[in-house]
């Protein structure tokens, strides 16, 4: 079976088919059985933060995708990991290579 990274670099604010094409496939590969990895970076970190926009993430996390944030992007617009969602884990950007490595197929949005 495949396994998936998919990088979402854009704020579900300034871009609407963040939540309703992004997520919905994160969420729709992990319902089908397939790992996925929903990496968050640049202001895609903004809708991790607790109470922002969370319910779309909550909904994606509940279909079984790992989300994470990068951990520099968090920093740079001064978001500490203490107000991230619980769904949301702070994550290096490492992650990303660890994940390629392992084989899983990769979409940046």
């Amino acid at each position: 079976m495949d396994s998936y990274l998919l990088i979402e670099s854009r704020d579900a604010l300034e871009s609407s088919d963040v939540a309703t094409y992004f997520y919905d496939l994160a969420a729709g590969l992990a319902r089908e059985g397939s790992p996925v990895t929903l990496f968050l970076v640049q202001n895609g970190v903004f809708p991790a933060r607790r109470g922002a926009q969370t319910a779309a993430l909550n909904a994606v996390a509940r279909a079984g995708v790992e989300i994470l944030a990068d951990e520099f992007s968090l920093r740079e617009r001064g978001i500490p990991t203490d107000r991230l969602d619980p769904c949301v884990v702070s994550a290096p950007i490492d992650v990303v290579i660890d994940r390629l490595v392992q084989g899983r197929k990769a979409l940046w949005h």
